[in-house]
């Protein structure tokens, strides 16, 4: 029995959309990069890139656990002599909600032209509207049932 593999003409590309007031950043973005990954179909393959696309709304709703808020810092480098950037999640969600989200999912996916190509699905508002209706999205399940054993 020989293992099968996606070719490029058997893909086929689903959008999902997800309202980013109801979850918590990181449980979200898991489920994100597991859509844009295509770890979530069972014609997963690695090398071919199988993904679905991600559309995220109220993405400045976005909630946080704890004090992560005041205690989490992201780090940026500017490329200039003493440009290191740093700045605390709120006032990153304040300023620019869409990197947030953007960065939360781009940190969960592979480094290399893969991970760059599934990014270009990942499209974050930070309202209640998006112009991909005739994409016909469907709503993305972000907490799935944990198996418990005994149950």
């Amino acid at each position: 029995m020989r293992s099968t593999t996606m070719e490029r003409a058997d893909r086929d590309f689903d959008w999902f959309v997800v309202d980013a007031s109801q979850h918590t950043l990181g449980h979200m973005a898991v489920a994100i990069a597991e859509t844009l990954m295509g770890k979530r179909k069972p014609t997963y393959t690695p090398n071919v890139f199988s993904g679905d696309g991600v559309v995220v709304l109220n993405a400045g709703k976005v909630k946080t656990t704890g004090m992560k808020h005041e205690r989490r810092v992201y780090t940026f480098y500017t490329g200039w002599l003493s440009g290191l950037k740093e700045v605390p999640l709120g006032e990153l969600r304040d300023r620019d909600p869409v990197k947030l989200v953007t960065i939360a999912v781009r940190r969960m996916l592979p480094k290399n032209k893969m991970g760059r190509q599934m990014l270009r699905r990942l499209k974050v508002y930070t309202g209640d509207e998006h112009p991909h209706v005739a994409q016909n999205p469907k709503p993305l399940v972000v907490h799935r049932e944990r198996w418990q054993p005994g149950k």
